[in-house]
């Protein structure tokens, strides 16, 4: 009589699925345990995306009729930007009209079937990306209202260096980072003619995404992320210090081991100066920037900073040339981009640099030790 082969098949299994198990644990990385709902939620509550007392939600509280124009709705306003999206049937990429004041971002904003499936953004300088994931919504609304396009048609066949009464301050808003990371794909910066641009910034595979980065409901970042390649990172304090090694000493103070943010605003600072120098000598007024609204004020006091008594409308400064105007617009860029330093950091310094370089020739700028990036 035949034994019965089930006892050696039972073990047969019961050893395989050991087997299995071992290298499960072995090959597989531990998956995360996913978020609770109130724990989403609390994280959203701390958010800017969620502040009901913010600037950025209130602005227009007082208008009459109290509403937010069609042009601000899709970045200031839950109902704005699922206008934006078509998830009111309406037509999608366009907000049809002003929308009520009182929303934030909320869950809705982000959870609907229309922003689950975008895998494009549109951008001011009228160029679309193929951007898949969350990243695509996200990118609508950190990308200013502005393009280096808009300069390049308010000074279109003007003499660069002529004060013109018609030219006014063009600014790229704020919060434009989104746009900031594609550089010349989406053409952001005012990008002088006969230069090449980076576009793109490639990080390594695991953070392309802003959601690799900006917890998608706290907006922050982990430190300890950026330190697995970047061992000077052990919290936010250090992270303006992250630099590759081997970058050439871009702003030409000498120092080859400070942080990339620091390489930025030293260049920043220079721009700054130029400006203020360039509007004295050549437009016959100088100018300096506030940091806040208005923005660019008349030095009446020709100390190089915007005092308190000078930032008001009343001393908007209105000596534009076309050449200044492309100045102010990319200085201010890089003002509004908190992160250029991770986001962009090859395509900040080019503007930067270029920047100098165009007022450079027809005012004295020493830019014998600064080094533009290939």
């Amino acid at each position: 009589m035949k034994k019965s082969i089930w006892p050696l098949l039972l073990i047969f299994f019961v050893l395989g699925g050991l087997v299995i198990l071992l290298v499960g644990k072995v090959i597989l990385p531990p998956q995360p345990r996913p978020e609770s709902v109130q724990a989403i939620s609390e994280n959203w509550a701390e958010s800017a995306h969620a502040d009901r007392e913010s600037f950025t939600f209130n602005y227009w509280n007082e208008y009459e009729p109290p509403e937010i124009p069609a042009f601000c709705a899709k970045c200031h306003s839950a109902y704005g930007y699922l206008d934006y999206l078509g998830e009111d049937g309406s037509e999608a990429f366009v907000v049809d009209s002003s929308v009520p004041i009182g929303s934030v971002v909320t869950c809705q904003v982000c959870h609907n079937p229309s922003a689950h499936e975008k895998n494009e953004t549109l951008f001011p300088s009228g160029v679309k990306i193929d951007i898949h994931g969350m990243s695509s919504n996200c990118a609508e609304c950190h990308q200013g209202y502005s393009s280096g396009g808009d300069v390049t048609k308010a000074v279109a066949t003007l003499p660069e260096d002529e004060v013109n009464e018609n030219l006014e301050y063009i600014s790229a808003h704020y919060k434009v980072d989104g746009a900031l990371r594609f550089g010349a794909d989406a053409m952001i910066g005012y990008q002088y003619p006969g230069k090449t641009y980076a576009g793109f910034f490639r990080h390594v595979p695991s953070f392309q995404n802003c959601t690799d980065c900006h917890d998608p409901h706290s907006l922050q970042v982990t430190p300890s992320d950026c330190a697995t390649c970047h061992s000077v990172v052990t919290d936010y304090s250090n992270l303006h210090d992250i630099r590759e090694a081997g970058r050439p000493d871009y702003d030409g103070d000498g120092n080859t081991t400070e942080g990339i943010h620091y390489e930025i605003a030293t260049l920043h600072e220079a721009l700054h100066d130029a400006i203020k120098a360039y509007s004295l000598e050549v437009a016959g007024q100088r100018l300096v920037y506030a940091f806040r609204y208005p923005y660019w004020v008349v030095d009446t006091n020709s100390n190089g900073v915007a005092d308190p008594d000078e930032i008001n409308y009343g001393n908007l400064y209105k000596n534009w040339t076309p050449r200044l105007v492309k100045a102010a617009y990319n200085f201010d860029l890089i003002v509004h981009s908190k992160g250029a330093f991770v986001h962009n950091p090859q395509y900040a310094i080019q503007l930067l640099y270029d920047t100098i370089e165009d007022l450079a020739t027809v005012i004295d700028v020493d830019m014998s030790n600064m080094v533009r990036p290939d």
